[in-house]
């Protein structure tokens, strides 16, 4: 552990480091095991894992992290039983009605990143209140992947752009990475420098697959409801550890 982090987990302050990440994403991942190990309903592990996310969106602002995204459902995640997306539909709601005041009062500015299309009304009401009562914020941006997946983020953006093609707004020719990229959910955000997913798997699961082409990887074997600000710090420590090249040569290569 450096001095800077050490610093950062003693005084609750941002590492005064240019390598400081910008942008942080997570894969909320181990609800159901973490409750199944106890022998808790699947419900109670989503309930635990809400309460992470709470602890990690507090930590994330007190060490001066920007951005942070978390998945917290996916478009794959409609094939589970009903009772259980509902059961996540509710946590959003609960998660919503008991901190927007807080976070926005707080400069936090909430984005749900996803389809709108097949969530229930309350779900689409609950949303929009919380995109316009931060919308001007800028101390903080927490977005949310809620009823998303990378696939159908790129299909959208891509037919999106078709359509402004065809309307002659945009030339096909004037196409590159950065205009392509206005059409992602993510537009005006940085990419992310780091992809944490909890729970000991080592797979995308189709999260910002786009956003994430150059992001630093980390797999931690902590079950989400489990994960804090210690958990948080250790993948940016792994971060500050790794040289990041972008495809080109290692510093100092010949």
């Amino acid at each position: 552990m450096t001095a800077a982090t050490s610093a950062a987990r003693s005084g609750d302050k941002a590492p005064e480091i240019s390598d400081f990440p910008n942008h942080v994403a997570i894969i909320m991942d181990g609800n159901g095991r973490w409750a199944k190990a106890r022998g808790f309903p699947r419900a109670i592990g989503h309930e635990r894992g809400v309460e992470a996310l709470r602890r990690t969106v507090e930590a994330a602002q007190e060490i001066g992290l920007k951005n942070l995204t978390v998945f917290s459902f996916s478009t794959e995640n409609w094939r589970r039983p009903v009772s259980e997306v509902n059961a996540l539909f509710g946590l959003l709601k609960a998660y919503v009605k008991r901190d927007l005041n807080r976070l926005a009062e707080e400069g936090v500015k909430i984005r749900i990143l996803g389809t709108r299309d097949g969530l229930p009304d309350d779900i689409l009401e609950l949303v929009d209140r919380a995109e316009k009562r931060t919308a001007e914020n800028d101390a903080f941006n927490l977005c949310i992947a809620f009823n998303y997946g990378g696939r159908e983020e790129m299909l959208r953006a891509a037919k999106a752009m078709a359509e402004k093609i065809s309307a002659g707004e945009v030339e096909a020719s004037e196409i590159d990475e950065t205009a392509f990229a206005r059409f992602l959910d993510t537009d005006g955000l940085p990419d992310p420098d780091i992809l944490i997913r909890t729970s000991g798997e080592y797979r995308l699961s189709n999260f910002l697959i786009w956003q994430a082409a150059y992001a630093e990887l980390v797999f931690l074997d902590v079950l989400w409801p489990d994960f804090g600000k210690s958990h948080l710090l250790d993948a940016i420590e792994m971060y500050r550890a790794r040289e990041r090249r972008f495809g080109g040569l290692a510093s100092g290569a010949a």
